[in-house]
């Protein structure tokens, strides 16, 4: 199977999926491109289709055997108008987030890995507009890029047991806010008390992969009373 278009390489994933990699100018034009033939491909909803899962730069298709091959699937993607698919509207989210709130501080870790203040952190974290590049791990956990090159952090060396729901954290040129009490080997630095699922909505996680995220600063006061709402 023959690279074509923004696909730069393609490989099988066992017998019913299909991994299609994709290529940019940046990592922001290559998630595009991904979200682009994502949302094409759930469009036209062809019923071989068991699951796509979109990721920074692949695009995982996963099909019916019965009803169609790989090259099917290929010839397929390869005729998809891709094009009439760019996104206009970018849906934009402000998210507030306690720094240095005691069950979510990693900042002296921070601090000490990078040279930056704790003020600097802040400041750095909350100037960043950040891509939704992907969303996995739990529901609702959506994967932020890009970090300032300063806040590039790597993972804990001793990932913790569990991180509290609202935690936002940051590894690798990442951020993410953990929509869920669980396991986590990311930096924390604060909490927010915005909740990033809803179990009423189709659509459960607030974030959704192309969305763009910015975060902004409060007190203790302004994150218990946002509680309280």
């Amino acid at each position: 199977m023959q690279p074509f278009d923004f696909i730069c390489h393609i490989e099988p994933a066992g017998i019913d999926g299909l991994i299609f990699y994709f290529s940019g100018d940046d990592s922001r034009q290559t998630n595009a491109r991904v979200a682009c033939c994502y949302q094409a491909l759930k469009d036209k909803n062809p019923a071989w289709l068991k699951e796509a899962i979109p990721a920074y730069d692949s695009l995982l298709v996963v099909f019916k055997v019965a009803q169609i091959d790989s090259h099917g699937v290929y010839a397929f993607l390869r005729h998809l108008p891709m094009a009439l698919h760019e996104q206009t509207a970018i849906k934009k989210h402000k998210i507030p987030v306690w720094y240095g709130a005691p069950q979510a501080n990693d900042l002296a870790l921070v601090s000490t890995h990078t040279g930056l203040t704790e003020k600097e952190i802040i400041t750095l974290h909350t100037s960043t507009v950040y891509r939704v590049y992907a969303v996995g791990f739990a529901p609702g956990f959506a994967y932020l890029g890009d970090s300032a090159e300063k806040l590039n952090v790597p993972r804990r060396d001793t990932p913790r047991t569990k991180v509290p729901a609202g935690a936002v954290a940051i590894a690798d040129r990442q951020s993410a806010v953990y929509p869920n009490t669980s396991p986590g080997g990311w930096h924390l630095l604060g909490m927010s008390p915005m909740k990033m699922v809803d179990t009423s909505n189709a659509v459960a996680g607030r974030l959704q992969m192309g969305d763009e995220v910015s975060f902004f600063a409060i007190d203790e006061t302004q994150y218990r009373s946002w509680h309280e709402q």
